[in-house]
């Protein structure tokens, strides 16, 4: 199948960069969250992880409204950086980025919250600045909930179809994901086809849900008990 190739390939790719971003904001935002106490904590919290229950398609909807060529900040992106998000693979980034923005968010956050403070106020006792904390002390003990987080962001990631769709359009070999070119096969009746794409996006979620449950935290302190 010709569609097959490069839509695996740019599933891959929007996935990745989508993991990537995920990476820097969900991270952070979920240590911000963890750590600081401020007026409005509880709302923002609410407001993050609202792309887990909206229908993409609003979200696709909001994404065009903010980053369409008519819009204030897609204009801007435009005329000043020549940059154009919407029909674009830059577009679905963004669009899967946000939907799986949540399943990086709350695993970093919880993971952050369950590191003991009792290690941390050790290490600052000791003279270690608060940047050699994050990275020396904080992070190796919140790895394990934050790599499974990344792995269900890029599973999910692989899979987005409606805000990418609305977005970035249906162009084969430009911004047809996988989960599109399926759509696109059903549509136009070619069962095998289909078939293939299904097989493939499923193993590739398989696989990235079998290693987020092989690093979830509560599996690992389940095993360490057993022995």
């Amino acid at each position: 199948m010709d569609a097959l190739w490069p839509a695996l390939f740019l599933s891959l790719k929007v996935a990745c960069w989508a993991t990537i971003i995920n990476l820097v904001l969900g991270v952070g935002t979920g240590y911000l969250l963890a750590r600081a106490r401020f007026p409005g904590r509880d709302v923002l919290d609410t407001l993050l992880t609202l792309p887990m229950v909206m229908p993409p398609t609003v979200l696709g909807y909001y994404l065009l409204v903010l980053v369409g060529r008519r819009s204030w900040l897609g204009g801007w992106l435009h005329d000043t950086l020549g940059v154009n998000l919407i029909f674009s693979w830059q577009g679905a980034v963004l669009a899967a980025a946000i939907v799986a923005f949540p399943l990086v968010f709350k695993p970093a956050r919880a993971a952050f919250e369950s590191v003991d403070s009792q290690l941390e106020q050790a290490a600052r006792v000791l003279g270690v600045s608060e940047l050699a904390l994050f990275f020396r002390v904080t992070l190796p003990l919140a790895w394990r909930g934050i790599l499974a987080g990344l792995l269900l962001a890029f599973a999910r990631a692989m899979g987005e179809f409606g805000a990418t769709l609305m977005v970035a359009g249906s162009i084969p070999g430009k911004t047809q994901t996988l989960s599109i070119a399926i759509y696109e096969a059903v549509q136009a009746g070619q069962d095998d086809a289909a078939n293939q794409l299904v097989l493939i996006t499923s193993a590739v979620c398989v696989a990235a849900l079998l290693l987020a449950g092989r690093l979830a935290p509560g599996r690992l302190a389940r095993e360490e008990n057993a022995r």
